[in-house]
């Protein structure tokens, strides 16, 4: 087995489980691209294995260690110790809606798996993960039993590996479905939706933000199907409108609506147009809700990312008075928590308003933080109060 030994002071040895070109003192054995390999540390003593990319900037990712092939034991093996984990948190009851595995928290590199009650889908992100998908197919239907697998190969992630994206059907006839969530329907597209349709990270906090709703005007920018805005109105908002730029999320969030039986409008417009527009015509609102996509994948463009969530936090302020409320949410790991609350501060200095820190939000459980992984915490959400103008 082909392999690396890394140099002192790599971050390896902090408690990560990465490799960078830079941290690589040498490359021994011929290793090729997608490959198991061994590491080894720079007095020959080894380190575990790890899957091999050199047109990465991560070359290697250890998900063992010990000695370690990927092969249909070790998938059942790291599945079920996933699943028993999600079982302890009591994800399996219910709607049967939760992340199943979560990449290096899981202990499987680049790989993630979410169950939508008998539907389940996959992404791998790595290329070696890639190279035995068909392998990490077989554990999980001798470990589940599911109706319907999917493949959900997309997204930044696998470009940086060299991967063309996938979607493809490995098992069953993907089917959308409704799924219910406190009263909420929200649909599932396996095969078809963004995301498969559900932001599972965000269930839980779709309840947190609904519970200062009652009452109020609420604005959901980058609604989506509607996660924020229906549940909002179910928990007796005076008024919501949901924002997204997209079509088709907009006609799922009105047949969500209409499914449950809830009052809420949904616009089609750009949300950062839409706040420039009602924040000139003088509109006034009691909560607003900010949920973009990513605004970067990339640490390169990071003071970009950090320029738009104020622009949109800085109009959004504006548009509230004493005592109405800000959600607030970022889901990019290169945007840390720190960093994302500064930023908030920048938008209400320029905004002249106070604010006062009502809840701090996050990702489910069933995306578990690697402490010494910090790329595993990538969801960071705020509750913000505005405490008076200025």
């Amino acid at each position: 087995m082909g392999g690396l030994v890394v140099k002192p002071r790599a971050r390896i040895f902090h408690g990560h489980d990465w490799v960078y070109g830079t941290e690589v003192r040498k490359v021994f054995g011929d290793p090729q691209p997608g490959e198991v390999i061994s590491l080894k540390d720079f007095k020959d003593r080894p380190l575990g294995s790890a899957i091999y990319n050199p047109a990465s900037q991560i070359v290697a990712r250890r998900f063992s260690r010990r000695k370690q092939g990927l092969d249909l034991e070790f998938f059942r093996r790291r599945l079920e110790r996933a699943q028993a984990y999600r079982e302890s948190l009591g994800f399996t009851g219910g709607a049967r809606v939760y992340r199943v595995v979560w990449s290096e928290s899981d202990g499987l590199p680049g790989v993630v798996v979410d169950r939508y009650g008998e539907q389940w889908t996959f992404q791998t992100h790595t290329l070696g993960m890639d190279r035995v998908k068909e392998t990490l197919v077989e554990a999980i239907r001798e470990v589940f039993a599911p109706e319907v697998i999917v493949e959900r190969n997309e997204g930044a992630g696998r470009a940086a590996e060299g991967l063309e994206p996938v979607t493809r059907v490995h098992l069953g006839v993907p089917r959308r479905e409704l799924l219910w969530f406190d009263g909420v329907a929200l649909t599932s597209d396996p095969a078809g939706g963004q995301k498969t349709g559900l932001y599972i990270d965000q269930l839980d906090n779709y309840r947190s933000v609904a519970a200062f709703a009652a009452g109020r005007r609420v604005l959901d920018c980058f609604t989506n199907q509607g996660g924020f805005a229906l549940h909002c109105a179910r928990a007796g908002a005076r008024e919501v409108i949901g924002v997204d730029v997209s079509a088709p999320a907009l006609e799922t969030a009105r047949e969500n609506a209409r499914a449950a039986n809830l009052n809420a409008s949904f616009v089609e417009h750009n949300a950062f147009d839409k706040l420039k527009h009602d924040q000139a015509a003088g509109e006034q609102y009691d909560l607003i809700v900010l949920d973009p996509p990513s605004f970067t994948r990339t640490r390169a463009n990071l003071g970009e990312a950090l320029r738009g969530y104020k622009e949109i936090h800085l109009r959004a302020l504006k548009m509230l008075e004493p005592g109405a409320l800000l959600a607030s949410f970022s889901c990019s790991h290169h945007v840390d928590r720190a960093t994302y609350l500064q930023m908030l501060v920048d938008a209400a200095v320029d905004a002249k308003r106070g604010l006062r820190l009502r809840a701090t939000l996050g990702q489910r459980p069933d995306h578990p933080v690697i402490p010494g992984l910090p790329e595993t915490d990538y969801l960071h959400g705020l509750i913000v109060e505005v405490m008076s103008a200025w």
